[in-house]
């Protein structure tokens, strides 16, 4: 691996300098070529990961200018993107949730609510691991229901009458609802995982269309319960076969850890009414603070919560909820992707370079939408197992935008097929963060993870494709075969 990682440090820069020495392809825009060009490199370290993600995206800064594509102020103009803003404010809300151990009282009291037998159990996970997924990162929820886990786990005893070993059989299944439900949860809300804000900010960057927090709920909303509910089912029906069905003592264990939490603190309380008033705000800002403040944004709401956390006093005198040394803890790596995937979009579309790829696609003019949608999510599924899910989106989109309209299709189609399988990859540990915390607990191989995930790929890319065709066009209300003035290009 290390050998291959140098290898492709080398051919990154390589591949440029040779396409900057061919001549572009005819009707194409010289400075397209030049995008087109860098995008090789970009894609080829982000795909290896040659160099950390995060640096690679900092190629746009270097290389638009140099060639002359794109200048200085526009590419850097895409790392300060109001969206970048809105995940900033929704990581120092999931820090304060985190800082005074809220999300671990929530998941224990939904884990309590929901029930204490076997597979009562891993649906108290699922539930309580996909709410906090749709807030906080789904990296963060996964390793604080590691632990969490791992306790329930260890007060299942093996019954040795039994042909198999429970503990592990149970252990397998609880890792694996853990990764499944924390990467589903985040598909809910516009910052719940960070492709889902790469569609958005593409959108905004592109075609000057706000895509609010209540529309995204309303589409994915339904597809994380939906999932769940069915990953869920995969898992302690199929999947696997738990022969003692009661588990005794896994209500005494969550009782303990609940004890052990001791009573709600101030602070505790503080960060919950912050929370509850900015998802109620962002739910209801485009049909009723809009009409109060016109100018408001779910951004905007985002850094308002944000605020309010670093000036609201704590118990001690002199602290705050929220300090700056707390809000070092937000992953500058994946904001700095975000900017870069950002200036892709822009030099796609500024030099033609997106327009002149639509006008390549007409050997997909043959292809019936629905067949369309499902290549491109079994496409995005399948790499995403390799390869970051944030990188590939942001890689993607641009591409498959102008491919959209140059089939006479509105991109919604095709850019939230991608967005939403780019969430779903459940085979191997490199696929997701969720995927290679639980991979970490010592209850799975790598066979058990290819196992059991390879089988809810293809559940969640059917499922997928059918939420796309048939529900989208109707939850976002545009008709799938004529659309609006802002989505047409111009045609030869």
């Amino acid at each position: 691996m290390k050998l291959n990682k140098n290898v492709f440090l080398i051919l990154g820069p390589l591949v440029f300098l040779i396409l900057q020495n061919i001549q572009s392809p005819e009707g194409m825009p010289e400075p397209a070529w030049d995008i087109l060009s860098a995008t090789f490199w970009i894609a080829l370290w982000w795909v290896t990961e040659a160099v950390p993600i995060a640096v690679t995206a900092l190629l746009p800064i270097v290389l638009f200018p140099l060639t002359g594509a794109l200048d200085l102020s526009t590419t850097t103009a895409s790392y300060g993107h109001k969206y970048i803003f809105l995940y900033m404010g929704g990581f120092i809300l999931a820090i304060a949730i985190e800082k005074w151990n809220l999300h671990k009282r929530i998941a224990l009291h939904i884990i309590k609510l929901i029930g204490t037998n076997i597979r009562k159990i891993i649906l108290g996970f699922m539930v309580a691991t996909a709410f906090l997924s749709m807030w906080i990162s789904n990296t963060a929820t996964s390793v604080m229901m590691l632990p969490i886990g791992m306790s329930i786990v260890s007060q299942l005893k093996d019954d040795k009458r039994t042909s198999q070993d429970e503990n592990d059989v149970f252990g397998k299944a609880l890792m694996l609802s853990i990764a499944y439900s924390a990467s589903i949860g985040g598909i809910a809300t516009l910052i719940g995982t960070p492709p889902n804000l790469v569609f958005a900010g593409y959108i905004q960057e592109v075609y000057a269309i706000d895509i609010s927090f209540f529309q995204w709920l309303k589409f994915g909303l339904p597809i994380s319960i939906i999932l769940l509910i069915g990953s869920w089912f995969y898992i302690t029906h199929v999947a696997f076969k738990f022969q003692e069905k009661k588990f005794s003592r896994g209500k005494e264990e969550i009782q303990r850890l609940i004890t052990e939490l001791g009573p709600m603190k101030r602070e505790e309380k503080v960060v919950l009414l912050v929370f509850l008033i900015t998802a109620i705000a962002w739910i209801s800002r485009s049909f009723i603070l809009e009409k109060f403040f016109p100018g408001i944004d779910d951004t905007i709401i985002a850094m308002i919560a944000a605020i309010c956390l670093f000036t609201i006093g704590t118990s001690q005198k002199g602290n705050r909820i929220i300090q700056w040394k707390d809000a070092l803890n937000i992953p500058w790596g994946i904001i700095l992707l975000f900017g870069g995937g950002m200036a892709l979009a822009s030099g796609f579309e500024v030099t033609g370079l997106a327009k002149w790829i639509g006008m390549q696609m007409t050997l997909l003019q043959a292809f019936p939408l629905l067949l369309l949608v499902l290549v491109v999510i079994f496409s995005v599924n399948f790499i995403t197992e390799l390869t970051s899910n944030l990188a590939t989106t942001a890689m993607l989109l641009p591409i498959l935008a102008p491919i959209a309209l140059k089939l006479d299709l509105n991109p919604y189609m095709l850019l939230v097929a991608t967005t939403v399988a780019a969430s779903c990859a459940f085979m191997l540990p490199v696929a997701t963060p969720p995927n290679a915390v639980v991979f970490g607990s010592g209850y799975l191989r790598i066979p058990d993870m290819v196992r059991t995930g390879i089988w809810m790929n293809l559940i969640s890319i059917l499922f997928l494709t059918l939420m796309v065709y048939f529900m989208l066009p109707l939850i976002w209300e545009f008709e799938p075969f004529g659309f609006s003035d802002q989505f047409k290009i111009e045609k030869p």
